[in-house]
C-alpha cells in the first residue's frame, strides 16, 4: 500500500543558502576533528594530560567534539529556518 506525501513539496528557494552554510559548518567541524586525530597520531602522550577535574585531554576533547556537533546542528537549523522565513516574507511582498 503506497501513501502520498502529507505535504506538497516544491523548489526550495533557500537550498543554495543551506548548502553553503552546511559546507562551511562541515569544514569547521572537520578541522576540529582532524586536529584531534593529528594530536593522537603525532603526540599520543599529550592526550594523557589532565585538564579539568581529573579528566584527561582525550576525554575533554572527545566531549567537546560531541557538544560542538550538537551546537553546530542547532545553529544550522536556526539559520536555515530564519532564511526560509525571510525568503517567504519577500515572496509574499512581491505577490
Amino acid at each position: 500500500m503506497l501513501h502520498d506525501p502529507q505535504v506538497e513539496t516544491g523548489k526550495d528557494p533557500a537550498a543554495g543558502y543551506k548548502s553553503r552554510l552546511g559546507m562551511r559548518l562541515f569544514c569547521i567541524y572537520s578541522t576540529f576533528y582532524v586536529l584531534f586525530v593529528v594530536i593522537n597520531l603525532a603526540q599520543p602522550t599529550v592526550m594523557e594530560t589532565e585538564v579539568v577535574a581529573g579528566l584527561n585531554l582525550a576525554v575533554v576533547y572527545g566531549m567537546a567534539l560531541i557538544v560542538s556537533a550538537l551546537v553546530l546542528a542547532l545553529w544550522y537549523d536556526r539559520a536555515c529556518r530564519r532564511e526560509e522565513v525571510r525568503l517567504n516574507q519577500n515572496n509574499q511582498v512581491e505577490r
